[in-house]
This record gives C-alpha cells, sequence and structure tokens, in this order.
C-alpha cells in the first residue's frame, strides 16, 4: 500500500490511497493521480511495485523531477537512469524547480510474515566472523585445498561477465547438493535497488552448470536480501517454503533448502549470492555456510576488481576520446587560425614568426580581453615544444604562499596541510610552455625565485633541499605598464629585462576596426552551432554600429554581446541595431549627431573633420602630442588643421 498526499500545488491537500502495482501521475486525465499544474507534463512519472518496494519512474517529463531525502535533492535524470526507490516519507518534487509540486509518499509497513522471518532461519555467520572461519578451515587441509581450487580461476577474470560465471561455477564446486545460483548486485545508480545479476541450475549431478536460465527459472528472493542487509551475514534456513510461505519467489521457485551469502566491501553490501536445492528440506550444513561466506568475500575482491577495470576501460575511451578533441583544438591554435586581417595584426604575427622556435622569453602586452592567451598558445603549438605541455597561470588568482606552492610545487610536511608530495607547474611544464599571465601581479619575493629560475634553469620545491634541472619556455603577459611598477618599486628590474627579451603589445579591438566584422561572423557561426540556433546574421546597420563601438572589454567584450544576442535572436532572423546593446546602440546616436549638414562634399568633409578633432582633443584632455599620436598625424599637422578651423 502507497499512501500519496500533495504538500504544494494546485491539488494541495488531496490524498491518494492505492495498492494498485502501477500508477501514474500527470496532468493528463488518463492518468491514475490527476495534478493540474501548469508546468506539469501530460504523463510526468510512474509509480510501480517491483517485489516488496515501490519505484519512481520520469517519463522524460520537460521540467523534470526531483527526490528530497534527508535534507538531499537528488535529481531523477540520466545519472540515476530516471528511475530511483523510494522509502517511507520521500517527498516528490515535480516540474517547476522555483514552484513544485510536492507529494509526500508514505509506505505501509512490512507485512507480519516478512516480520516474523527472523525466528525461521536455523543459522547465520556475520561477516565479522570470517577471520574466524577462515582460521578453522585452514586446520582442514583437505577443505582448504579444495576451497583453493574452486576459488582460484576468479583471480584471473577481468571481466564482469566472466567473474560471475566464475562465482557460480566455484559455488556449484563448494557446495554439492546446490541445485540453483542467482547472484544480485546493487545498482550503481540507486543504492535501494538489488537486480538479478546471473542465475544458473546444475544441469546434471557431477557436471559443470553450462545454460543459462531467466529470472523465471531460478529467482532470487527479496526477504532472504532483506534479511542478509538486516544481519549483515549469511544465512541458513533449512525448509524455506516451510518457513516462509508468504514469500511468492520460495514458493513459485519450488526451493526448499536455501543458503544467502553477502557480497561486501567495508560497511556497505554490493550484492548477494543465493544457493538453493528445490529437491528436499535440511540438503546443507553450517559447514556449507561457512564455506559460501568465504566463496562472498573472494566473490567481492572479484567483483570490485572487474568493475574497476570496467570504470578505467570507460575512462580511457573517455581520455581517447578528449585527446582527439585536444589535437584537433591544439590544431586550431596556430597563427593562419588567427582571425585578424587589419594591419596591426599582420605585423604581431610577423614579429612571432621570427620568435617561435627560439628559447626567448615573450611578454605580451595588451589590455584586458585582447587575447593574450591565445597569442602564447599559438606560439606554443606553432613551436617544436607543440607535443609537450603548454600550462597557464594566472599570478593574480592566488595568495602568495599558494602561488609558489603552484609554480614550483612542494614536499610532504613542508607546511601543515602537505601531507603528500606535489609536483609544481614548473616541473608539469617540463620540455614545454608555462604561460605566466597577469605577471605584474607577483609578490616581489616570488619574482626574486622566478628570476633565479629563468637565470639558472633549476628550481627548488617548497620545502625541499635540492634543485632539479628544467626545460621551461617562459611566456608572460601583463595588462599593466612594467616599466612604471619598475619605477614605483613593485615590479624588480632584473626580472623586467630577464622577460622583455621579445616584447609583442597586441593592438586593442578599437585599432584594429577592420577585423570586427570578421570576428562578429565568427562568434555568431561558434554559438549558433553551440546553441543549435540559425541565425541569419547583421543587418549592415548593425554592423556598422559594431564597428563604431570603442569596445573597452576588447574581444572578450565582443565574444559576449554576440553569445547574447545569438540567445535573443528569434529563429533565422537578422541581428539589427535595436538588438544591440544600450551601450552600442550610443554609438550610432553619436553617428547620426555628426552627420554633416547638406553642402558640398568638401565642406561636408570639413565639418566632419572639425567635429573628430574636437572629440579627440576632449577625450586627450587638450594634450595636443597625444591627440596626435591618436589621429596618426605629427603634432605639426595638428597644429595646422586647429588653425585651419580656428579652434
Amino acid at each position: 500500500m502507497i499512501t500519496l498526499k500533495i504538500v504544494q500545488g494546485s491539488a494541495r491537500g488531496k490524498v491518494f490511497e492505492t495498492d494498485r502495482p502501477a500508477i501514474t501521475i500527470g496532468r493528463a486525465d488518463t492518468n491514475t493521480v490527476v495534478l493540474p499544474d501548469y508546468h506539469l507534463s501530460g504523463e510526468h512519472g510512474q509509480i510501480f511495485c517491483e517485489a516488496d518496494h515501490y519505484i519512481y519512474r520520469d517519463l522524460r517529463s520537460t521540467n523534470g523531477s526531483v527526490l528530497r531525502r534527508d535534507g538531499r535533492a537528488i535529481a531523477i535524470d540520466a545519472t540515476t537512469g530516471y528511475e530511483i526507490t523510494l522509502r517511507d516519507g520521500d517527498q516528490l518534487a515535480l516540474g517547476d524547480p522555483r514552484d513544485p509540486v510536492v507529494i509526500e509518499v508514505s509506505l505501509a509497513t512490512a507485512a507480519p510474515e516478512q516480520a516474523e522471518a527472523a525466528e525461521r532461519f536455523i543459522a547465520s555467520r556475520s561477516i565479522v566472523d570470517l577471520p574466524a572461519v577462515t582460521d578453522r578451515v585452514e586446520h582442514d587441509p583437505k577443505t582448504a585445498l579444495r576451497i583453493y581450487k574452486a576459488l582460484a580461476p576468479l583471480s584471473s577474470r577481468l571481466d564482469l561477465s566472466e567473474v560471475l560465471d566464475a562465482i557460480v561455477v566455484a559455488a556449484f564446486d563448494l557446495i554439492e547438493r546446490a541445485t540453483h545460483v542467482s547472484i544480485l548486485l546493487r545498482s550503481d545508480t540507486d543504492e535501494d535497488r538489488y537486480t538479478v545479476a546471473l542465475a544458473r541450475q546444475r544441469q546434471k549431478p557431477g557436471e559443470r552448470p553450462t545454460t543459462e536460465v531467466g529470472a523465471d527459472g531460478v529467482r532470487a528472493s527479496r526477504s532472504i536480501l532483506r534479511r542478509v542487509l538486516a544481519e549483515r551475514a549469511a544465512v541458513l534456513t533449512a525448509n524455506a517454503q516451510k518457513d516462509m510461505p508468504g514469500s511468492e519467489s520460495i514458493m513459485s521457485g519450488r526451493i526448499f533448502s536455501m543458503l544467502a551469502v553477502p557480497l561486501w566491501r567495508g560497511d556497505e553490501i554490493i550484492g548477494l549470492i543465493q544457493i538453493d536445492n528445490r529437491t528436499g528440506s535440511g540438503m546443507f550444513t553450517e559447514r556449507d555456510l561457512e564455506v559460501a561466506l568465504i566463496l562472498g568475500g573472494q566473490a567481492t575482491l572479484a567483483v570490485d576488481n572487474a568493475r574497476l577495470v570496467s570504470r578505467l576501460k570507460v575512462a580511457q575511451e573517455q581520455l581517447r576520446g578528449e585527446n582527439v578533441y585536444f589535437k584537433t583544438r591544439e590544431a586550431n591554435r596556430r597563427f593562419e587560425n588567427i582571425i585578424g586581417e587589419s594591419r596591426a595584426m599582420k605585423d604581431v604575427l610577423a614579429q612571432l614568426e621570427k620568435v617561435i622556435d627560439t628559447r626567448a622569453t615573450v611578454c605580451i602586452e595588451g589590455e584586458t580581453g585582447t587575447g593574450k592567451e591565445l597569442i602564447a598558445s599559438a606560439i606554443h603549438y606553432q613551436s617544436r615544444r607543440a607535443d609537450k605541455m603548454f600550462v597557464a597561470q594566472n599570478c593574480a588568482a592566488l595568495p602568495e604562499n599558494l602561488l609558489e606552492s603552484e609554480l614550483f610545487g612542494h614536499k610532504k610536511g613542508a607546511f601543515t596541510s602537505a601531507d603528500s608530495d606535489k609536483k609544481g607547474l614548473f616541473e608539469i611544464a617540463d620540455g614545454g610552455t608555462l604561460f605566466l599571465d597577469e605577471i605584474g601581479e607577483m609578490p616581489l619575493s616570488l619574482q626574486a625565485k622566478l628570476l633565479r629560475t629563468l637565470q639558472e634553469g633549476t628550481i627548488r620545491p617548497v620545502g625541499a633541499t635540492a634543485e632539479r634541472a628544467v626545460d621551461v619556455r617562459i611566456i608572460c603577459a601583463t595588462n599593466r605598464d612594467l616599466q612604471a611598477e619598475v619605477q614605483k618599486g613593485t615590479f624588480r628590474q632584473d626580472l623586467y629585462y630577464r622577460l622583455m627579451v621579445f616584447p609583442i603589445r597586441l593592438p586593442p579591438l578599437r585599432e584594429r576596426r577592420e577585423d570586427i566584422p570578421l570576428l562578429a561572423d565568427h562568434f555568431l557561426r561558434r554559438y549558433c552551432t553551440e546553441y543549435r540556433r540559425s541565425v541569419a546574421g547583421f543587418s549592415q546597420e548593425a554592423l556598422d554600429a559594431l564597428c563604431a563601438y570603442h569596445w573597452p572589454g576588447n574581444i572578450r567584450e565582443l565574444e559576449n554581446e554576440v553569445q547574447r544576442l545569438v540567445i535573443q535572436a528569434d529563429e533565422g532572423a537578422w541581428i539589427e541595431v535595436e538588438h544591440l546593446s544600450p551601450q552600442i546602440r550610443k554609438v550610432e546616436g553619436t553617428i547620426a549627431r555628426i552627420a554633416p549638414k547638406k553642402g558640398t562634399l568638401k565642406e561636408m568633409m570639413e565639418q566632419v573633420e572639425r567635429w573628430l578633432l574636437a572629440e579627440a582633443l576632449r577625450e586627450h584632455g587638450n594634450n595636443k602630442t597625444k591627440t596626435a599620436q591618436t589621429l596618426g598625424i605629427t603634432r605639426e599637422g595638428l597644429h595646422k588643421k586647429l588653425a585651419k578651423y580656428g579652434m
């Protein structure tokens, strides 16, 4: 019997009580439990009875299902196989996670015959008794040799199906009166659910079992499973049909004598071996029970090893796939794949071509968001070091003590939480490239240690007494004026000269406006693919507004803007000016504001030039030298133009 009480939602207060083997929940009138809340699916979920427990199954609902248990929220999705076993007192939260329909679950207590089952078993051996049982068996050489021979194949099996097969064979070899063997294993996604992994019957006396049968032929008893879980022990019953008449699996399977042995890992029960005799009662002895307990201990190790090997194989396949992905990504991190047709970017790439395969330290200067790490990785993957590691570290992201440990590593016991040796990034990047972003944020004390590494090519982990040589190419980046930092005393002058062997300045986006349409189109295609959207493109007016904007956040700001536009755009529509962010739309207004009055071409050009001169002077506080540099003319040329317009 299951009782469902609606504690939140439009049907709040309603109670549904049923003993049906399966019920459905949803908005449609055809459901057993009809809930009219709009955010539920027509057929949202199902509750069905399996053996002695109830299972909730999410029917791929739109807004999903969550189980609330003991203060935890467990999403019922692909990670759980869209199913989970229900317990008394659980709550189901269905639909909109911000305001779900909440159903409280109440389950009837176990039937009297189940509660009385504890009195019907004639013997048991706790898993804590295994050492004593093993010791007794070792004093009987004949039995010990028989057990050794039967269990030996388990150690050589690595595939789970082969391990289960070997366990069944060993069970038949060791328990000679066994006619049927079943193995139940706990679900990987639902710790309360055990399923039959393998079930077999002996073909003929003296022959090894070779025929696998379905669950209808060899049925595992849930009543036995409950007893094993509760007692954490192997159990023996002499006449299962007489002792447990309420068990459907025992009665329908005509089980008389039964042994049940847990598979355990520490405090966890991960499965069960059930050994039956269906020809008569009292067929097993306590000696059989002890032998079966030893079998359970070895079987657990074999199952765990097989599962571990299986997980390692899956992880290996994932790593192989990730390796292919990263190799593909690395291939794209080359100069020819960097987007930029402007003169400024071509000059930068031409300089970098000259330094690729040298050991010279490259310092990339540029504003935030100009793509300094992209350039650094392109240098690495274009060089002869491409098959080694490219490691990046932001020097502003960690405090001094952690940054030192991250870069140089530490020895066990070097400080309070150093409970093991740790390799630093210099050691990890040995033979490759280490990219130090925001180098200007590095503390002075750490700058001295970095300088020594650059000079000597050696590192000393924190707490170590010896140095070790490393071959690492350093590429650093900063958005600060390091020369000014040297003058202020916040950056070491000797380190400055070590880093400035080959300085590169990345131009801000406002200095390479001709690249903006190319970049915008690149990001548009990337996010259309990622979000599975179809956007026609940018209108000419929208592109003009993007090109006119000054982009203080540079390429990163442009990327974020295009990402937002793809999300907001209608399917198949063009991106227009009105879709752009307010600060970018202001630029369009500025363009309209400087539109010259009607006249000859010369008169209109002079009006625009006069406005541009005034804006440039205002931007630089009437500093004519900086204004001339920004406009790309000489100071004398600026004076002539100002005199021409009487400014």
